[in-house]
Parts: C-alpha cells; sequence; structure tokens
C-alpha cells in the first residue's frame, strides 16, 4: 500500500501522556492530514530509478540545485510526493551520508505534503514516512515554510502568518546565495509540538536535542524533492503514468475495504550506460588511472541544465561511454 493511502486511511488521533501530570495532549499527525490527502489534486510516486537520480542530483559533489532556484516551483497548491525508502537510503550511503543497513527497511516508504501559493513560489512543506512492517504511518513534529524568492538579505516569511522561532540547516558544501536551502526554507516545530515543548519541563539541552531529531526527518527530503521538481519544469517533463484503480476499487468497496487513491507514477528518463573497464593499457608504456568512480554533478548554462552521469574512469580498452552528459532544457518563462 502507498504511504498517501496510509495517511488517508489513518483516524487515530496521536495522543501523549505526560508521565509526571498524567496530563493527555492531541498531538498534530496524520490522522489530521487523512482529509487533505484524499482531496489532494497532484499525487505523484517516484520509481526508484527516479529517486535514485533525484538523490544524485541533490547530493553529489558540485550538485547546484541551488543555482536554479529561478526555475523552481510548486506544480500546484497542494502536491504530495512519494518514493520507496531503500533506493533512497542506497543512494544517500553512495555520497557519504551515515544510514542503517537499508535492506533492513525495504518495504519503507517517504512522502511530503507541500502547500504552496498560486505561483508555486512560497509554501509549507511536511514530511511522512513508514517503516518495514508496520502499518501505521507518522508525520515529522517539525514542519519547513519556504520562499524562493528570497535574497540574500532577506528573510522568508510564515505563509501562514504564524510567528514562532525557527532553525537554518546550512549545507557547509555551498556558499553564499548558492545554498538555497538556507536562504530560502525556515524550520519550526508545528504549532501543537511547539506548545507541547513550551508547557513542558525541558531544559535548553533536551529541547535542542528534539529540534535536531525533527530536523533529521524532514530537511534531508527537501533538495530531492527540490530536484524532482527542477526535472518537471523541463521542456521533455518526466515520463508519467496514470494507473485506473477503478476496478480494484470497486472490489475493495464489495469487502468493505477503503478504496486507494489515484496517482501518478513518475519515471526516470533514459540515461546513458557505461561499461567496465581495463586497469592498465597494455599497448602503452605508462600505466593507466586505476578503475575508479567519477561523480557526478549538475551544471548551468542559460535555460539549460547539464548533469554529468556518474560514471568509471579509467583505460578505455574494455568499451567506450558515448556520453556522459545529460541536457535538460527549460522554456525561457517558465514561471507561471
Amino acid at each position: 500500500m502507498k504511504l498517501a493511502d496510509r495517511v488517508a486511511q489513518s483516524r487515530m488521533p496521536f495522543m501523549i501522556r505526560d508521565c509526571a501530570t498524567g496530563a493527555v495532549t492531541k498531538l498534530n499527525n496524520c490522522a489530521d492530514f487523512a482529509d487533505e490527502i484524499g482531496r489532494c489534486p497532484l499525487r505523484f510516486v517516484l520509481s526508484d530509478e527516479l529517486t535514485r537520480l533525484c538523490t544524485a542530483l541533490a547530493y553529489s559533489k558540485g550538485a547546484s540545485t541551488l543555482a536554479c532556484a529561478d526555475l523552481l516551483h510548486v506544480p500546484a497548491e497542494l502536491v504530495w510526493v512519494e518514493w520507496c525508502h531503500f533506493p533512497w537510503l542506497r543512494e544517500l550511503e553512495q555520497y557519504g551520508f551515515p544510514v542503517h543497513d537499508p535492506r533492513s527497511d525495504r518495504g519503507g516508504r517517504r512522502g511530503a505534503l507541500i502547500r504552496s501559493t498560486p505561483d508555486g513560489r512560497r509554501g509549507t512543506l511536511r514530511t511522512f514516512w513508514t517503516e518495514e512492517g508496520d502499518t501505521s504511518a507518522l508525520a515529522s513534529s517539525v514542519e519547513a515554510y519556504f520562499d524562493l524568492d528570497t535574497s540574500r538579505d532577506q528573510e522568508p516569511d510564515p505563509p501562514d502568518g504564524q510567528v514562532s522561532p525557527t532553525v537554518r540547516v546550512c549545507d557547509r558544501a555551498q556558499a553564499g546565495d548558492d545554498d538555497l536551502l538556507h536562504r530560502c526554507f525556515r524550520f519550526r516545530f508545528e504549532r501543537t509540538w511547539r506548545e507541547y515543548h513550551d508547557q513542558s519541563s525541558q531544559s535548553i539541552a533536551e529541547r535542542e536535542a528534539l529540534m535536531r531529531h525533527g530536523l533529521g526527518t524532514i530537511a534531508i527530503d527537501i533538495p530531492v524533492i527540490l530536484v524532482f521538481f527542477l526535472l518537471l519544469a523541463t521542456r521533455s517533463g518526466l515520463p508519467q503514468r496514470c494507473e485506473s484503480l477503478v476496478r480494484l476499487n470497486r472490489a475493495r468497496l464489495r469487502v468493505g475495504r477503503a478504496p486507494l487513491l489515484e496517482h501518478i507514477e513518475v519515471n526516470c528518463p533514459m540515461l546513458p550506460a557505461f561499461g567496465t573497464v581495463d586497469l592498465k593499457d597494455p599497448s602503452g608504456t605508462r600505466r593507466s588511472p586505476r578503475l575508479h568512480h567519477v561523480r557526478g554533478h549538475l551544471f548551468r548554462r542559460g535555460s539549460e541544465l547539464f548533469w554529468r552521469v556518474p560514471h568509471l574512469r579509467g583505460s578505455p580498452r574494455s568499451g567506450k561511454v558515448a556520453t556522459r552528459t545529460v541536457t535538460w532544457t527549460f522554456d525561457q518563462n517558465v514561471r507561471p
């Protein structure tokens, strides 16, 4: 079952009891989003290959989603995006992120609900996930709001008007204006979670630890989502398929089960393959470079993005790479 269906079918409120006082508090979680997910006009489900590509584009050395803020926009005022845990974790591991064994979470899924202004440039974002063997879904206690038109000397304003303490997330690999996450995004506890923490007797260190934990459930997803929206806005777009669930849902309704949500499956555009190469060139006197992997990287020229595909470098005697560069072209006026 897709994560969107698990959230849409959530009915149990998220309650927490204070062990010291016995007081019970209701906190915002999946059940509060069930109706919103159900009426969401765009629900995207990423294929495993597209998940890997978006993660690589987001976190490869030299990737700059970054200098492409003017090309980015959310495609609707309410959008759902989800993907499988396993390929996402495997790709993060390739780029140096310390992750647990991804094979232990093959059935887990991640997703995000994005609310946006009509121009797709400002909004809020909340993440969700489910783990292997767990039928229930969870929502992040931390939410993000963004303004993609924020300049270096400005602060993004919360689109809902709620004024509360916020946190910035900085990518130290990026500098100055190129750090889109640092410039355009702010993170805060969701209102009910913030009020719960404000009323508790937590120390400053405990509060900071909770915020860091909450950031870990949302901040790492945002570059991947931004890359997906960037690819979606290219002139050629991404391969999409809408599968009808009418017959399946008719059968589910007959046995008293909730219908599944319609969604758009989004696939990865075909990328050129590369072959293996020898460790040395026997025809020369000089030893060729050892076989090694070269990270992919992204760069931009005007209205075109160039993605240098991750590839093997070394002797070409056992095969030749036709091209290592994929080009995506944008229309001159991509913003609505």
